[in-house]
């Protein structure tokens, strides 16, 4: 028997939550009912936690936001109090996996206590906005969202069985536990793009023989930022970041971008950190078309029909050199740089496209010149892809590791 954290607005969805807690129940699981909303709930759905601890735990009494009736701060501050009494919940033990139903505020709210969950938490959201852009509701946490199709109004022939489905799958999900791991490997976490494939590939299978788990991240803004989160959480041993493309888009306005944290968790977790300058010579677009305007006499090329790359220049390299070396010098763990002087991707590589050696050494120098002197730097006259590439790329990281 699972117990289901039921976490939304009891105040004007209780309905619909004592709809989906009768068949949670009916399938034998328990529930635990956390209301969000800023009103009373609704006397068919029972409040296990109160929105009054959910606003005094964002910041503020609940008393204060009913009288000011301002929905955006109410939102925010029942936003941070969910995340802070959701967590604190899981770390008690008070349940096995959580849904939630609702709109655009109510997801937002909702999915905030979700994201303070691990990965591997059963996590099941009913959204009005699951059809869309869901990026800043999943954030990088493993939310199942599943689109209402109408909005959460009522219990009707269309949500009907959506909610049941919905309510079948959260405790599909808590019945179903995963087999436990026989193998206890420390992880390394890897980047990696179509551009780096090869290398990284190579890396993984050399470490795995090795007796590591590598986990592989694909540098797309979102694979950035999990793989950071992981390492956050204290679930990663090292670092092997081949593809830090990520800070190109964040330049350059591109839609890889991973934040301006980028780089900063190894350093900070206190693990072995080796940073390649890979695939820093393009930023990443949609369709040709959505290419910002400024950019139409760059060199640009089309990668795919969703995917148009743009080629950096000298300025944009530079630049990423400058905070490469600010982040590596920030670190206090094992951490060092491995350069390739023969191309940073495949379309950097001699006579292909964005092949460049002033623009790539544009970056190298400013990192170069950056770094704190015990900072080891090691020039590879290889591409990235080369296999004489990866294979110092596994002595490199095998070294820091060592350090530790």
């Amino acid at each position: 028997m699972a117990t289901i954290l039921l976490i939304g607005a009891f105040d004007t969805k209780g309905e619909e939550y004592a709809f989906v807690k009768n068949i949670i129940c009916a399938r034998g699981h328990e529930t635990l009912g956390l209301h969000t909303g800023v009103f009373d709930a609704d006397q068919s759905m029972h409040v296990d936690v109160s929105n009054g601890d959910v606003a005094q735990a964002g910041g503020k009494p609940i008393d204060q936001l009913q009288e000011k009736q301002d929905r955006g701060e109410a939102m925010k501050v029942m936003s941070d109090g969910a995340a802070v009494i959701t967590r604190q919940l899981y770390d008690q033990g008070r349940f096995d996996g959580v849904i939630g139903l609702g709109g655009t505020g109510g997801t937002s709210v909702i999915t905030a206590g979700m994201q303070s969950l691990p990965i591997g938490v059963p996590k099941v959201m009913v959204s009005t906005a699951a059809s869309g852009d869901t990026s800043s509701y999943v954030g990088t946490r493993d939310i199942t969202m599943i689109p209402s199709v109408v909005d959460v109004a009522g219990v009707n022939r269309i949500s009907r069985p959506i909610f049941t489905r919905a309510a079948g799958a959260i405790c599909g999900m808590g019945e179903t536990e995963p087999e436990p791991s026989s193998d206890e490997m420390p992880i390394i976490a890897a980047s990696m793009f179509g551009n780096t494939t090869e290398c990284v590939d190579r890396c993984r299978e050399a470490l795995t023989e090795m007796g590591y788990e590598v986990l592989v991240f694909h540098a797309t803004g979102t694979g950035g930022k999990t793989m950071e989160s992981l390492i956050d959480d204290g679930l990663v041993e090292a670092v092997l970041d081949i593809t830090t493309t990520e800070w190109a888009d964040e330049i350059c306005d591109g839609v890889f971008s991973a934040g301006p944290k980028r780089l900063d968790a190894p350093g900070k977790a206190g693990i072995p950190h080796l940073i390649v300058p890979g695939c820093i010579d393009m930023a990443n677009y949609g369709p040709r078309d959505t290419v910002p305007e400024r950019y139409n006499d760059r060199l640009l090329y089309e990668w795919n029909p969703s995917v148009t790359l743009m080629r950096t220049n000298a300025d944009e390299n530079r630049r990423m050199g400058e905070i490469f070396a600010e982040k590596a010098n920030a670190s206090t763990a094992p951490i060092a740089i491995l350069i390739p002087l023969q191309g940073v991707s495949i379309l950097d590589g001699d006579g292909e496209m964005f092949c460049d050696r002033e623009a790539d050494q544009a970056m190298f120098d400013a990192l170069k010149a950056g770094l704190r002197d015990e900072i080891d730097v090691v020039e590879l006259d290889a591409n990235i892809n080369d296999e004489s590439f990866s294979t110092k790329a596994v002595e490199m990281m095998l070294e820091l590791i060592g350090k530790k």
